[in-house]
């Protein structure tokens, strides 16, 4: 008997100190620890040097986390945000020229088709949206990538920009999953 009226007082006090909704994570105690806030897609960026300017992407980079990527969480042939959270932003100081499309200089987020075979790089004029807004008619361009497989599965989503030499040639690659994706770049002259 002793019990219920315990458990009884305990419903009550938990009852009565929830009444504004469950504690947030800025109500710990006074010198208490603060849990941990885990990102799952961390912010990230990339970028490379050219003379005269840089070429920088920043995106959301997800995790596998034993999920199927690529036909599943990420259907086939559909436009997909190129990582995850906000669309994923492109800056460029210079005038490129992606896989044959004239990218002036300037902002601009990027998409892909995803396709089981063939993969396309959309270049899309709006800016500072979320991932899941994509306007096709805002859309600069699509241009195909090459396509290949890792040796193992990459487990975080990453896009990395490179030169591999001292030219004005550069390359772009994501990589998640089972596959990776990429395209050669050149920086156009200045006039």
């Amino acid at each position: 008997m002793a019990s219920a009226a315990v458990a009884l007082v305990m419903v009550r006090f938990t009852a009565a100190a929830f009444q504004g909704g469950p504690p947030s994570i800025g109500d710990a105690p006074p010198g208490g620890l603060t849990p941990p806030h885990v990102v799952l897609s961390p912010p990230t960026k990339t970028s490379v040097k050219f003379e005269g300017g840089k070429v920088a992407i920043a995106y959301g980079a997800p995790s596998m986390r034993k999920r199927v990527i690529f036909g599943e969480l990420v259907p086939f042939n559909a436009v997909w945000r190129a990582g995850a959270d906000d669309a994923t932003a492109l800056h460029t100081d210079l005038d490129l020229k992606l896989n044959g499309l004239d990218v002036p200089k300037g902002d601009y987020t990027l998409f892909v088709w995803v396709d089981p075979k063939q993969w396309q790089l959309i270049v899309n004029r709006q800016t500072g949206q979320s991932g899941l807004q994509y306007d096709s008619r805002r859309d600069l361009g699509r241009v195909p990538m090459q396509m290949s497989k890792p040796g193992k599965p990459i487990e975080r989503f990453r896009i990395t920009l490179s030169r591999p030499d001292k030219s004005d040639r550069g390359r772009l690659e994501l990589a998640w999953e089972n596959t990776i994706a990429g395209l050669d770049f050149t920086v156009q002259q200045q006039k």
